[in-house]
């Protein structure tokens, strides 16, 4: 017997109210009701430091689910730093609402007591990735966007991410990418109203498509990358949420307009992105189900975590439009 209509009505509109007050844990909202990311405690790049050739004289701090860490995590073995950074991979805690060191890092557990002792503002998220000098003590920076910066100038044999030749068209590009695309997914999600959720749905594909049209015609070109013949910091920070799209943006997101093998130029430039030495072990579908599907309750509030299919197959057949080209070295 289906309940009164008066009592569905009362439910969903309680429900509506705390789902309000929860969403507003996962992140602030402007006035009408577009999520906007919260500001780092640590988001100024800083110079090099002078001990940055020194072995293991820093430490980056990363999360398998979390896509701003995992461009770090790219670029850190895209340019092969292990012998002067060390990586260290924080894990979750749903319960408690933070990240948690497997081994204690300068004598913190987890990652909120290391922001304390590097004098983040209280109250401050504690978030990934962050890069901590072991010599200085501290936390040198947590903003994703100058990390990446100060990873590629940083002494170490890999390829130059951030040619200066190029350098005009990748920022361009990240710029755009930055707030329609790898913010973009999240103002979907997390949009408080039909309105706010529109407006993001619709910059997201609007910008994909132009990614798309973008990477056909570099193709006529010869060229396989976004701004030219090799891969750079605008591939790499457009890779960690398109890599996520079909296991935990479109389903939990609302990000399901057009599935990506219908953008034949992305699905290929994705699959040969995932082919670059490294970068396949910097990805977890497993971890992203559990704690996306697993922890998000305003968004999933059953908890139950879905089964996926295998990212290397997903990856190949959604390539699968055009012939594959070979992998390459960025």
């Amino acid at each position: 017997m289906a309940p009164p209509a008066a009592l569905v009505r009362t439910a969903r509109s309680l429900w509506h109210g705390q789902w309000l007050a929860l969403m507003q844990g996962l992140g602030p909202a402007d006035g009408q009701g577009r999520y906007r990311r919260p500001s780092p405690a640590f988001g100024s790049c800083p110079p090099l430091p002078e001990d940055a050739a020194a072995p293991a004289g820093h430490v980056l701090i990363v999360g398998r689910s979390c896509p701003w860490a995992h461009r770090a995590w790219l670029c850190w073995t895209l340019r092969q730093l292990a012998a002067s950074i060390d990586l260290v991979v924080v894990e979750p805690d749903p319960a408690a609402g933070r990240w948690r060191f497997s081994t204690p890092l300068a004598g913190c557990s987890t990652l909120a007591d290391l922001y304390r002792a590097s004098g983040s503002k209280r109250g401050a998220p504690a978030s990934v990735p962050a890069l901590y000098s072991r010599s200085q003590a501290r936390i040198l920076v947590n903003e994703s966007a100058r990390l990446i910066e100060l990873l590629n100038g940083w002494p170490g044999p890999g390829p130059d991410l951030w040619p200066a030749a190029q350098r005009e068209a990748i920022d361009t590009w990240r710029q755009q990418l930055q707030g329609r695309v790898n913010d973009g997914v999240y103002r979907c999600g997390f949009a408080r109203n039909q309105g706010a959720y529109d407006e993001a749905e619709q910059e997201l594909f609007t910008t994909l498509a132009a990614v798309d049209r973008s990477l056909e015609q570099q193709a006529v070109l010869g060229e396989q990358w976004l701004c030219g013949p090799t891969a750079s910091l605008a591939d790499l920070v457009l890779f960690p949420t398109l890599i996520r799209f079909e296991l935990v943006y479109a389903p939990l997101f609302g990000c399901s307009r057009l599935p990506l093998g219908q953008l034949a130029s992305i699905a290929n430039w994705r699959q040969r992105f995932f082919g670059l030495p490294g970068v396949a072990a910097t990805c977890f579908p497993e971890a992203w189900r559990r704690d996306y599907f697993g922890a998000l309750f305003p968004l999933h509030p059953s908890n139950i975590i879905p089964a996926g299919p295998d990212l290397g197959s997903l990856v190949a057949a959604a390539a699968a439009h055009r012939p594959p080209s070979p992998p390459q070295q960025p």
